[in-house]
C-alpha cells in the first residue's frame, strides 16, 4: 500500500497507486442517489478505425468508470495507515448489466489475509452512489469483484480486450479518480511489457503492463484501455520516489484479470498452482561461466521445504559465488520446460505454473550439471505467505 512504503531515495514500486486508504475526510463527493427509471444497460462497442482518439474514448468509456469508496473499521488497518477507522478511495469499471464491478483487491481489502472493508460504495459519473457487496478479492492478482443492485441505474459495461498482442509504443488511456477527482483521463503509451510487480502476497504478478500514462492515488482499480476503447489492464501501481505519478505506472494485464474474475464469480476466491522454488534468470554469460549446456532458463536458487518441488527432488544452489557484481547460489537445477513450454526466465516459469490447477501433475524438463532430465511434479495450491518466487 502507498502508506506502507517508507520514504527512500530510490524509486520503489508502490502497490496500489491509489492505496487510497486515508483518514476520514477524504474529500470524496458523496451524494444521495437520485431516482431513475428501471435499470438500463447500454452496451459499449469498441471504437473503430484504429485511430487513437482520446476524446471519443472518454465519451464512450467514462460513463462505465466508477469511484470506489471503502470504509474500514477500527483495528482493520495497520498503524501506518491510521490504525482506526479510515476510508479507502479507488476506481473501478462496470463489467456487465448484472451490476458487476471490477477493481483492485487493495482498494477494498488489506494485505494477504484480505481483511475486507466493512462497507463499500460505488459512485457513478452522474453522481448516483450505491452500496456494493464484495463478491471476492484475489490478493495474488490484486483483483476484486463487486456487485451492486442495478435497479434505477444506467450501466455502461466496458468491452474487455486481450493482452496477447500488445506492443510497446501503442497508445493507451487511463480513466479513474486520482486524488478523488472522478472520471479523469490521462493518455500515454505502453512503455514495456512482461514486467513483474508486487501482489498483496509474497508472490509477484507477471506480465504487468508498464505505461507512462499518468497514474496517481485513486487511479487504482480503474481501466487502462487501448485505441479501440477495450480494457487491456487494471491500473494498480506506480514506481515513484515522491509518492506521486512520475511516468512509470503498472497495470494488471486483462487476461490475468479475466482468470481471477471468473474464479471470484464462481467460488468467491481464486486459487493458484504452486511449485515452490526461487529462481533467477539464466543468461548466456552466466551460463558460460558455470559451464552449463543451456544459456536460457530459470536457475533454481532455493527449494521450499515440503513444497511440490522438494517432493519431486528439485535442487537449489549449494554454494555462493559472485559474477559481474552479483551474488547468487550456484549448483542448482536449470528449469528449461514445463509441460513442453519453454522457460526463458522466471516470468515464463510463473506463467507456466499458473496455467495449471492445484493438484495437477506436470512434466518439468531440467538440466542438472550437464545432464538433461525430466521429473514429474504434482502442483499444490499457492500459500498466502512464502518467501520464494516465482511459482
Amino acid at each position: 500500500m502507498c502508506g506502507l512504503v517508507a520514504a527512500a531515495a530510490v524509486a520503489a514500486a508502490v502497490p496500489g497507486c491509489g492505496d487510497d486508504h486515508q483518514a476520514d475526510g477524504t474529500g470524496t463527493r458523496s451524494t444521495t442517489a437520485r431516482p431513475e427509471p428501471p435499470g438500463r444497460v447500454e452496451v459499449v462497442s469498441g471504437i473503430g478505425g484504429g485511430r487513437f482518439d482520446p476524446t471519443a474514448i472518454y465519451r464512450r468509456e467514462a460513463p462505465g468508470v466508477v469511484t470506489v469508496i471503502s470504509e474500514f473499521g477500527a483495528g482493520q488497518l495497520p498503524e501506518e495507515l491510521g490504525g482506526g477507522g479510515a476510508k479507502g478511495l479507488g476506481s473501478g469499471f462496470v463489467l456487465n448489466g448484472k451490476g458487476e464491478i471490477a477493481t483492485n483487491a487493495h482498494v477494498v481489502s488489506v494485505g494477504a489475509a484480505g481483511r475486507r472493508a466493512r462497507a463499500v460504495y460505488v459512485q457513478f459519473g452522474d453522481l448516483n452512489q450505491v452500496p456494493a457487496r464484495i463478491v471476492g478479492a484475489d490478493p495474488n492478482s490484486d483483483v476484486a469483484l463487486l456487485r451492486i443492485d442495478p435497479g434505477g441505474l444506467t450501466l455502461r459495461p466496458l468491452p474487455l480486450g486481450t493482452d496477447a498482442h500488445l506492443a510497446v509504443g501503442s497508445p493507451v488511456a487511463a480513466i479513474g479518480s486520482p486524488f478523488g477527482e472522478p472520471q479523469s483521463l490521462s493518455v500515454g503509451v505502453i512503455s514495456a511489457l512482461h514486467r513483474s510487480i508486487e501482489s498483496l502476497t509474497d508472490f509477484q504478478i507477471s506480465d504487468a503492463i508498464q505505461t507512462d500514462a499518468a497514474i496517481n492515488k485513486g487511479n487504482s482499480g480503474g481501466p487502462l484501455v487501448d485505441a479501440h476503447g477495450r480494457v487491456i489492464g487494471i491500473n494498480s501501481q506506480i514506481s515513484s520516489t515522491s509518492g506521486g505519478g512520475e511516468g512509470v505506472g503498472y497495470a494488471v494485464p486483462i487476461d490475468t484479470v479475466k482468470r481471477s474474475l471468473s474464479q471470484l464469480r464462481r467460488y468467491g476466491r481464486a486459487s493458484y498452482a504452486y511449485i515452490g522454488v526461487s529462481t533467477l534468470v539464466l543468461y548466456p554469460q552466466l551460463a558460460r561461466r558455470l559451464g552449463l549446456p543451456v544459456d536460457r532458463g530459470a536457475y533454481v536458487q532455493g527449494v521450499n521445504p515440503g513444497s511440490p518441488a522438494a517432493h519431486a527432488g528439485l535442487r537449489g544452489g549449494s554454494r555462493t559465488i559472485t559474477f559481474q557484481a552479483d551474488r547468487f547460489r550456484a549448483g542448482g537445477d536449470v528449469i528449461a520446460r514445463v509441460e513442453g513450454r519453454a522457460i526463458r526466465d522466471e516470468s515464463d516459469l510463473a506463467r507456466a505454473v499458473e496455467a495449471h490447477r492445484p493438484g495437477q501433475t506436470v512434466t518439468v524438463q531440467l538440466y542438472r550439471g550437464g545432464r538433461r532430465m525430466e521429473v514429474r511434479v504434482t502442483l499444490a495450491e499457492r500459500p498466502a505467505n512464502v518467501r520464494q518466487r516465482p511459482g
